[in-house]
């Protein structure tokens, strides 16, 4: 099996774009594990050692670059992940009465899909919007001054 083989013709041409916009190969690893999670929903052990070799680099080190960005999914996520925000900020204004009401809603815990595979729900250490605490983002919509009552009214958003 070769390396390309996992990869789609659309991903490998969005990843050689990538690539061809950084001085070295292995500098695109980031946007070439985006590229395949945007297509995929996550990046699996075969996808990533596929990356891997496309950028002319070690699964391992890819693989340490991808563990290391809490945004890029190494095992399946429902298809709208949940993001909330747990910094000092976030936890002040009211964090833990909208984890709690997530978790009461969901029924999921951090790290946990709902049975229906609709939400995931991770913490995330700062969305870098603490003047509008508490935050969270659903896929890539961000949602600031959080309340419980808008929570209902957020989530019915998402299908």
């Amino acid at each position: 099996m070769t390396t390309l083989e996992t990869l789609t013709a659309e991903e490998i041409t969005e990843i050689d774009h990538e690539i061809a916009l950084v001085p070295f190969r292995k500098a695109a690893a980031i946007e070439a594990l985006k590229i395949v999670q945007q297509h995929r929903g996550w990046v699996s052990d075969e996808s990533l050692r596929a990356i891997a070799g496309h950028l002319e680099i070690s699964p391992d080190e890819l693989d340490s670059v991808a563990t290391f960005y809490n945004l890029v999914f190494r095992q399946p996520v429902g298809r709208n992940v949940i993001l909330l925000c747990d910094s000092i900020s976030c936890y002040v204004m009211g964090y833990e009465k909208i984890y709690g009401y997530l978790r009461d809603r969901l029924h999921i815990g951090f790290g946990e899909t709902t049975p229906d595979g609709r939400f995931t729900l991770l913490p995330n250490a700062c969305l870098g919007t603490c003047d509008r605490a508490p935050a969270l983002m659903i896929n890539n919509e961000l949602f600031r001054d959080l309340t419980e009552a808008r929570l209902d009214e957020i989530l019915d958003g998402y299908h």
